[in-house]
């Protein structure tokens, strides 16, 4: 293994060297810091006569990438939609990567899916296009027909990415582990939780079963809604490799120029843009998370009502109830411009230390948020604020959370496609009304009987658990130190006696003498006080 990811490493620099990649590093040299710019006359190959390259830089920074692999393919496509951060001659050569990368041999890809199927292509299909349609970073898509009639498409994992990808990420575990050893600044950032996390993203990308369950659930979510529309998946034809799913037709969303031609509403569908995020994000807890355009298109049936089509369900990221709460509380004190509460709130939750001054926490937020109030996107410096919010994060270490970075990731891809469609979209007044619904609907009395009955339905389960609680509180040795397992489950077992006092608090509203109530009652009320 260490010897592939010494040879991986080789066969990164060797691609820099032959795209000539370090002069897109040193071509704006004042702006770079002292040591970098050193850097520049340390590298051997510097040294060496090298003729000129007949391409662009955005195509050899492209065709970098491509020769590298799916992580850096990935990584150019989130910078594909920064259009606001990339000159134009880069930006538009990596919007290639969202869906024209070079695709991997037709008769390759042909035995994989017969190899996965258990059966020959003409056995599946009526038709089956030989030229994909489409080709990205982990697979490729080809046009067919099943026999009985439905037109679909077949997607196909790139063979032996594998290896390529775990040697990628092993040199990614070393750079963060290095610079959480190295860097306090780093260790405020959690590189390791990230790249971990990013790990098992990858790797569940490559199984189209998980990405078909995916598609399933964000189809049931948006069933009959005019928001966003997703392709059926065809189960009977899916494997770990091979996806089968109905095959639509529109407009890909970067297309401004057809979608001008059959006059789509371009406020409204950016509009609905933010609107699907939220109702992912807030009502469903389960979004995607490589929304690029590659992934993205608009139907053609209603330019005047448009509807999104979303493809490519093989990234999606949910949220906990509790990042649910302090994102929403946090999203409505920002729209308020309550910037005390959003530093009170980040105190709190423990994302910045206990001993901050909440007042000048308070007035730095206010420094980064107030300029980009009443603005449109176009007026809007994104990277000028990317830089300010780092600032003032390294100022009161605040750390980043890790289970919010592909929440991050999904909201610049929205940010940077809502630029490209509708730039005068007012991004505060069109999330405000729907988080300040969602959050009406929280407390709504229908919500909160809502959630009493699935308390009430665990009643028996806790029961259970009341039984064994108290049997091993009377056991002889009850009071010795409890095992290492106890001390950290202590915050579950608060909860769980909060769930009891509820659970006996309902049982006591229609029975005010049934005595397991009372006994419930007493041993959540124990568990939530104990020390």
């Amino acid at each position: 293994m260490k010897l592939l990811a010494v040879r991986r490493l080789l066969r990164i620099q060797s691609v820099v060297i032959r795209y000539r990649l370090d002069d897109l590093i040193f071509e704006d040299l004042p702006l770079l810091p002292w040591w970098l710019r050193a850097l520049r006359f340390l590298l051997p190959w510097r040294w060496l006569p090298r003729r000129p390259l007949a391409l662009t830089r955005g195509a050899r920074l492209r065709l970098a990438l491509e020769d590298l692999g799916p992580i850096f393919i990935k990584f150019g496509q989130i910078l594909s939609t920064r259009r606001d951060l990339l000159p134009d001659d880069i930006a538009c050569e990596l919007a290639f990567l969202q869906d024209k990368v070079p695709p991997f041999d037709s008769d390759l890809a042909v035995a994989l899916i017969e190899e996965q199927l258990g059966v020959s292509i003409a056995q599946a299909f009526s038709r089956f296009d030989r030229q994909p349609l489409a080709s990205a970073s982990v697979a490729q898509v080809h046009a067919a027909q099943l026999k009985t009639g439905e037109d679909v498409v077949v997607k196909v994992v790139r063979p032996n990415l594998k290896p390529v990808i775990r040697q990628d990420i092993a040199w990614l575990f070393v750079i963060a582990r290095l610079a959480e050893r190295l860097s306090s600044e780093a260790r405020r950032l959690h590189p390791v939780e990230v790249v971990s996390d990013y790990e098992k993203i990858i790797y569940d990308e490559l199984d189209l079963l998980r990405e078909a369950a995916n598609a399933s659930q964000l189809r049931r979510n948006f069933e009959g809604s005019s928001l966003l529309y997703v392709p059926q998946v065809y189960w009977d034809w899916c494997r770990p490799r091979v996806l089968v799913m109905e095959r639509i037709y529109g407009i890909p969303v970067t297309d401004l120029a057809a979608l001008a031609d059959q006059r789509t509403d371009m406020k409204l569908l950016a509009e609905r843009g933010v609107e699907i995020f939220f109702t992912q994000v807030f009502r469903d807890s389960f979004f995607h998370a490589d929304m690029h355009p590659g992934n993205i298109f608009v139907s053609t049936r209603q330019p005047w009502s448009p509807q999104y089509i979303a493809i490519d369900c093989g990234i999606v990221g949910s949220l906990t109830p509790e990042d649910q709460d302090y994102l929403a509380r946090n999203l409505m004190a920002f729209f308020k411009r309550d910037y005390r509460k959003v530093a009170q709130l980040h105190i709190d939750s423990g994302w910045v230390p206990a001993e901050t001054k909440v007042n000048d926490f308070e007035a730095a937020i206010r420094t980064v948020c107030e300029p980009i109030f009443e603005k449109p996107l176009k007026d809007i410096s994104f990277g000028q604020l990317l830089l300010r919010l780092f600032q003032t994060a390294r100022r009161f270490n605040m750390e980043i959370q890790p289970q919010l970075v592909l929440l991050q990731k999904t909201l610049l891809n929205i940010e940077g496609l809502g630029r490209q469609l509708y730039p005068d979209l007012d991004l505060w007044s069109t999330g405000q009304p729907y988080l300040e619904r969602w959050m009406r609907e929280r407390v709504s009395p229908r919500r909160l009987l809502q959630d009493l009955k699935a308390q009430v339905e665990q009643v028996p389960h806790l029961a259970g658990m009341t039984r064994d609680l108290l049997e091993r509180l009377s056991q002889p040795h009850a009071h010795d130190p409890p095992p290492p397992w106890h001390r950290r489950d202590e915050r579950v077992l608060r909860a769980i006696g909060s769930l009891l006092l509820i659970a006996a608090g309902s049982l006591l509203l229609t029975a005010p003498a049934a005595w397991p109530a009372w006994l419930m009652g007493a041993t959540g009320f124990y568990l939530v006080v104990r020390r």
